[in-house]
């Protein structure tokens, strides 16, 4: 969780993963997308040929970030 970075405005959780190849970038994108799916959490995700940027919002109309916003970015961290 050490590499998110925690905004206040607007309150979210933000990384960027960065991979050798586009196969790499896809192969994590397909798991990223099973995991959501299967948790129904959708994060905002933005990527490249060789990146992917992934922003969680709190998971309900709460004005801050959760432990179970936490764990989810932790989730994210384990599909690498």
């Amino acid at each position: 969780m050490d590499q998110w970075q925690e905004r206040k405005r607007p309150v979210c959780l933000e990384r960027r993963f960065e991979f050798d190849s586009y196969d790499a970038t896809r192969d994590f994108l397909d798991r990223l997308g099973e995991h959501s799916e299967a948790t129904q959490r959708f994060p905002d995700i933005s990527f490249g040929r060789t990146y992917v940027n992934i922003t969680l919002r709190p998971d309900d109309e709460a004005a801050a970030l959760s432990d179970v916003d936490r764990a989810f970015a932790a989730e994210i961290d384990a599909l690498i």
